[in-house]
């Protein structure tokens, strides 16, 4: 879809000399040339997390000569990002990620002004933040906080540049309810909890959030020049070990309950409630136990079943000693091999998939304790074997 700038005449400026000489090679194409520049120079960008997907945008808008890019992230930078997430390096370990994707932006390009927000995007800061600038990206990693930016960038009018990643597969598109459809209207409702795993438990390769973070980067460029062929009303699909990509026609929704005909959402919401990851009132609390603890209870010779809930590819990195390797997705049909009258620790990697694990169980009607290795195995090689790797 052919979309004019979004980025208001009055608000242009001029460049400066070395502004023409840094930006030579956009002002000799057409499409952008010296009114086009102007334009990523008036811009104001704001950027959901500085990880895999934000990093590649982050570099590429601080080269183009956006004018202004936000960033918000509450996380701090570990080895495992390094894979992938270009923008930190290994001098960068253990700082804000906010505060190293700055250094990087400014040593890029320091006629750019960067906006940091170390915290977590909610409900209650999301409208003040977003409200200041024209385009929000989102390279976000989880459910809640997705439909947190769409809802917030409908309610502002602002257009939402879509990425996301999984193993080999990733993602693209721009929804923007003025000209098209929105997220809710692609997905209504978020997937079950503990469907789909996260990265960090289900892996990416690192080239593919490079591939679509830049996809995301080209698009907002569009947006603020005003380029033809938009993803709005598209959603891309690429599969880099295939290296494949097809496209899906979007339709807006006209049921849909926050850019429809007949809104019914007005405001923000409880995003964690929404996606169904706080416990209802009926579900039982998951007991858990420290790495120290199920330490300790080994020692003592405590009678206990340890469950490894990993697949095979999972257990090659590590094993935990003396643990049964019964898989998530065969937990329930193999109940019958768990002893009511034993206590049962489920270990994964963080300690998230065996929370899903101990539900599913209980939904089956399983009757003995069942607990959670809080943190997971990196718990234990961080508190208790350090010569275990963390991954």
């Amino acid at each position: 879809m052919s979309i004019a700038s979004i980025i208001p005449d009055e608000r242009l400026t001029e460049l400066s000399n070395a502004e023409i000489a840094r930006y030579s090679r956009h002002l000799l194409l057409p499409e952008v040339a010296v009114e086009g520049q102007l334009r990523l120079k008036s811009a104001k960008v704001l950027l959901v997390g500085t990880g895999g997907l934000g990093a590649p945008v982050a570099l590429y808008l601080a080269a183009a000569g956006v004018g202004k890019i936000g960033i918000v992230d509450f996380d701090f930078v570990e080895v495992s990002n390094l894979q992938r997430q270009i923008i930190h390096s290994t001098k960068d370990l253990d700082r804000p990620k906010v505060a190293s994707a700055k250094d990087r932006i400014k040593a890029i390009n320091p006629n750019v002004e960067v906006a940091t927000y170390n915290t977590q995007l909610n409900s209650q800061n999301a409208l003040d933040i977003i409200r200041d600038y024209d385009i929000v990206v989102d390279g976000t990693d989880n459910y809640p906080t997705r439909y947190l930016i769409n809802d917030a960038c409908v309610l502002l009018g602002k257009p939402n540049v879509y990425g996301s990643i999984f193993q080999f597969e990733g993602q693209a598109s721009v929804f923007y309810a003025k000209a098209g459809p929105c997220y809710r209207c692609l997905y209504p409702a978020p997937p079950p909890p503990g469907l789909v795993p996260s990265c960090s438990e289900g892996g990416v390769i690192g080239v593919l959030p490079g591939i679509i973070g830049t996809i995301q980067a080209a698009e907002v460029i569009k947006l603020i020049i005003g380029g033809n062929d938009s993803l709005i009303g598209r959603l891309l699909l690429f599969d880099v070990w295939q290296m494949k990509q097809r496209e899906l026609k979007l339709e807006k929704d006209a049921g849909c309950p926050i850019c429809g005909e007949h809104p019914t959402i007005h405001e923000l919401i409880d995003y964690e409630e929404f996606c169904g990851l706080k416990p209802s009132d009926q579900e039982t609390p998951i007991e858990s136990v420290t790495a120290l603890e199920l330490k300790s209870w080994i020692e003592a010779g405590k009678p206990l079943q340890l469950i490894d809930i990993r697949e095979q590819h999972e257990r090659s990195i590590v094993k935990f000693p003396a643990a049964k390797v019964i898989p998530l997705g065969q937990i329930v049909r193999r109940i019958d091999e768990f002893d009511p009258s034993i206590d049962a620790v489920f270990l994964c990697k963080i300690g998230q998939r065996s929370i899903f694990a101990i539900r599913a169980l209980q939904r089956a009607g399983y009757q003995g304790r069942l607990l959670n290795l809080k943190d997971g195995i990196n718990a234990w090689a961080r508190d208790v074997d350090s010569h275990l790797p963390q991954y």
